[in-house]
């Protein structure tokens, strides 16, 4: 997922069910300069996904105890 973050900031942030961000994104990577920061920001939204859902299964393991 972050190669694709990084190769396709939008697509990472569309498959993150981020689909505002993704238009932000796409708009901001349209622009020669927005590329990196667009791939940037789309990396730190795949690692806050992915932090959100170990966090969120965490917590269904405790609350089944």
């Amino acid at each position: 997922m972050i190669a694709v973050a990084v190769l396709l900031p939008w697509l990472a942030l569309l498959l993150s069910r981020r689909f505002f961000q993704a238009l932000l994104c796409l708009g901001l990577q349209l622009t020669v300069l927005g590329w990196i920061p667009a791939a940037i920001w789309a990396v730190l939204v795949v690692n806050d996904d992915k932090r959100d859902r170990q966090y969120r299964e965490m917590l269904r393991v405790l609350r089944g105890r």
